[in-house]
């Protein structure tokens, strides 16, 4: 069985750290957000194929020199297909049935599950689905009392909205789906491709437990602290000898961080230099930033090679490749 994970999109909301970084590189709690979505995968998956888009070059080099613990394949896209696109542009020897995933969504669910959920009912395939309090923002199901997808909106007003369960980005879908998608041309799955599939047969997984879609600074952190609380770091969380505070942190090893003190929720990336005195809470730090003496970083995310300077304080901020504050 294969899983089709979709890399497309440029992480417009995560900029300006995503002009130099694709967003599933972005490291939390302790290793790239990619490489947390591949760990959802259950066994029964033999194979990830990475649908790529933006800077697939890019995620490419970083896949072959940190192989994942599931075999990938790599297709890009070479023009933006939208997430329909990519799919039928990656998929074409899917397995029958094959997991579908985006790969920003960080969560709590039971793969197996949804794939036995599909082999039950028979349909064309079954969306995993969470209820949230504003569905506005997204895809939402109206369901029958079989949990039938009877009616798929994307992003209606919240009173238009025929009800609060929402497309969780992953699935099971019988391979047909991918020539139902049209070839060559900017597709949405979601809006062009999914309404057309009703008739036959779509069925909800209606998931419970944490989930988020972690393409915003705000639910990338709140992913990495659930990611830290369910014990799903990639690297020890206890902090560093020479250094105060609670955690949990992920500290690279080739960090310097003596003397600091850490808050809980953190991840520190390769070469980083953290001055004494310097305070990091709930935030990212990626590869060869500086955080000067007495600077302090508080729910942020600073890119490569950024600079804080000396008793400066960043709040609510995401700071770009190179940048100083």
């Amino acid at each position: 069985m294969k899983a089709l994970v979709l890399i497309g999109g440029f992480g417009t909301r995560l900029r300006p750290v995503t002009y130099s970084v694709p967003k599933q590189l972005i490291p939390i709690a302790g290793k790239p957000m990619l490489y947390h979505v591949l760990d959802m995968l259950p066994p029964t998956i033999e194979q990830a194929v990475l649908a790529t888009g933006y800077k697939a070059d890019v995620i490419a080099r970083y896949v072959e020199e940190h192989p994942p613990k599931v075999p990938v394949r790599m297709v890009a896209e070479t023009e933006p297909l939208g997430t329909g696109g990519g799919m039928r542009n990656a998929g074409g020897d899917m397995s029958d049935p094959f997991l579908l995933m985006n790969s920003d969504v960080i969560a709590g669910f039971d793969v197996t599950a949804l794939l036995a959920r599909q082999t039950e009912h028979g349909g064309i395939g079954t969306m995993t689905l969470v209820e949230v309090e504003d569905p506005s923002p997204y895809g939402v199901a109206e369901l029958d009392a079989t949990d039938r997808i009877l009616r798929f909106v994307e992003k209606p007003t919240r009173e238009e909205a025929p009800s609060r369960w929402i497309n969780a980005g992953l699935g099971a879908w019988k391979r047909e789906v991918i020539g139902r998608i049209p070839d060559g041309a900017p597709v949405s799955w979601e809006q062009q491709v999914v309404p057309g599939l009703l008739a036959d047969r779509v069925y909800a997984f209606r998931a419970t437990g944490f989930w988020e879609d972690a393409g915003t600074p705000d639910r990338l952190l709140r992913a990495q602290r659930y990611l830290f609380e369910a014990g799903r770091a990639g690297r020890r969380t206890s902090i560093p000898t020479g250094t105060t505070g609670n955690g949990p942190v992920a500290v690279d090893p080739s960090a310097t961080v003596e003397g600091a003190t850490f808050g809980g929720s953190v991840t520190v990336s390769a070469h980083v230099v953290v001055g004494p005195r310097a305070y990091l809470e709930d935030c990212v730090i990626l590869e060869r930033a500086t955080i000067e003496a007495g600077a302090s970083v508080v729910h942020s995310i600073v890119g490569p090679r950024a600079r804080v300077r000396a008793g400066h304080r960043v709040s609510h901020q995401v700071l770009g490749e190179a940048a100083e504050a």
